[in-house]
């Protein structure tokens, strides 16, 4: 995975609460397992005028010309509820989402987007609303958003983002420290290496 880097992008404002993963990529549009071939199903119900065609929703924000290659999505309160659906992560990745700015997330739905190389902002209300539509500068490493609104994330998960890991490979940073530990636990417990 590719690590974190400073993001320049015009904002996209989907200012709706409670937009689950299912919404975000119906079942039906899970054809496969891969994180590839996805984005054409990302808000499928909604950027398309029926199930059958693939004929876009003119008045649907994603199919805008003006938020054509936007990094960026704003998000309401409760953004990827529902299932713990991975899918609705790749999908928005593969389509070219790197930053997600909402009050709140599901929380697995947070999880998956530090596991996939996203990273999710939360910021009230308030402080969204006027960044609809604007090129934003999403500073990770400083942890600012146009170098004038602060965010919070914790340490490891800043860490997984701007390194581009994954699980694996964030604890295979402390291998010499695992190795050391094993050492020691032999000595002192012999019989649980048996």
């Amino acid at each position: 995975m590719e690590g974190f880097q400073t993001i320049n992008s015009k904002a996209i404002p989907l200012l709706l609460i409670n937009v689950d993963t299912d919404a975000i990529i119906p079942s039906r549009e899970m054809k496969r397992v891969s994180k590839r071939g996805l984005s054409e199903g990302l808000f499928a119900g909604w950027r398309y005028k029926s199930n059958d065609s693939r004929e876009l929703e003119p008045d649907f924000i994603l199919n805008d010309p003006e938020y054509n290659g936007a990094k960026i999505l704003l998000g309401g309160d409760n953004f990827g509820c529902g299932s713990s659906r991975e899918h609705a992560v790749w999908a928005l990745h593969e389509y070219g989402i790197r930053v997600i700015i909402a009050p709140s997330f599901g929380a697995i739905f947070y999880k998956n987007c530090i596991r996939n190389g996203i990273l999710p902002i939360l910021l009230s209300d308030q402080n969204i609303e006027p960044l609809s539509g604007k090129e934003l500068k999403i500073n990770l490493e400083n942890q600012l958003i146009n170098d004038d609104i602060s965010f919070e994330i914790a340490p490891a998960d800043k860490e997984m983002l701007l390194d581009g890991l994954d699980d694996i490979e964030l604890n295979l940073k402390h291998v010499d420290d695992i190795r050391s530990f094993e050492n020691n636990d032999r000595v002192k417990r012999p019989w649980a290496y048996l």
